[in-house]
């Protein structure tokens, strides 16, 4: 079993993914892996293993059948050994705070899962003057990395997407170009809203936009006319992934009714303590 197969089992048995996608992708590809745990029994089958697509945060994942026998614990204290001080806990569920706790790890960062379930047709966008939406087209990846880029440049993750990134995903049996969205100002691509459904239940997958753009409601506009084809398309739940300390894109979300549903929670090493016979001189 490999280690993508655990993930699924796992999964399955706790309701919530131990892999996020970029991690999936990298070890299905074998591109900027780093598998620095992999455990098996005798018979060869992968129990455990810690994972991390290149410069992220660790996760680890115990097969549900092998849990409660240290094994998580083991793994942690060899990591933070090696000098590994993040890791993400996907869900945050209870045995997750535990161990982290139990290790002296603190929450450094916080991403939210919010939730609409549609009570009737979402409220049409608003579109900022001097900007027109249209759907996406094939050479629109360039010019959407490129903004992706500017947009996400501190995000650890989605700031990372290159060409061969948006290809990858542009390839997954999920991908609609009739729902992804750009915004074109004097014929530059200034924004976008890239749709996901998936088992039934869409998604505010992307919502990048341009820093020139920013603070006139093309967020807004984008997430709303994403929310319209989902709506049309007869969904009627769409979640979305936002960082719980971006009160902008919180208020944007919130004022379109989402609520929150589940969050993940990084855990780190806490800040060194002072020490107390150092001092310093003006």
């Amino acid at each position: 079993m490999s280690l993508v197969d655990l993930a699924d089992r796992a999964a399955t048995a706790d309701g919530v993914a131990p892999l996020n996608e970029a991690s999936l992708f990298a070890l299905r590809d074998r591109v900027r892996a780093r598998v620095l745990v992999q455990q098996a029994d005798a018979d060869g089958r992968t129990v455990a293993g810690a994972y991390a697509a290149g410069d992220a945060p660790v996760e680890i994942v115990v097969d549900p059948d092998r849990r409660r026998q240290g094994i998580g614990r083991r793994i942690l204290d060899e990591l933070l050994a090696d000098g590994e001080d993040a890791f993400w806990a996907h869900g945050d569920l209870p045995a997750a705070r535990a161990l982290a706790s139990s290790a002296g790890l603190v929450a450094g960062r916080t991403l939210l899962a919010l939730r609409l379930t549609f009570d009737g047709a979402p409220t049409p966008e608003r579109v900022p003057d001097g900007v027109t939406l249209r759907t996406f087209e094939a050479d629109d990846v360039d010019a959407i990395v490129a903004v992706n880029a500017r947009a996400f440049a501190h995000h650890p993750e989605q700031g990372a997407m290159d060409r061969a990134d948006m290809e990858r995903r542009m390839a997954s049996d999920w991908f609609d170009a009739e729902g992804f969205f750009v915004a074109e100002r004097d014929g530059r691509v200034v924004g976008f809203h890239w749709t996901k459904v998936e088992d039934s239940i869409g998604e505010v997958y992307v919502v990048g936009i341009d820093p020139d753009a920013q603070g006139g409601g093309l967020g807004t506009a984008l997430t709303a006319r994403g929310l319209r084809h989902l709506h049309e398309r007869g969904l009627e739940v769409v979640d979305l992934y936002v960082e719980g300390d971006n009160a902008a894109a919180l208020t944007v979300y919130r004022n379109l009714g989402f609520a929150d549903h589940a969050r993940d929670t990084l855990y780190v090493r806490p800040p060194a303590a002072p020490d107390p016979h150092t001092h310093t001189h003006p």
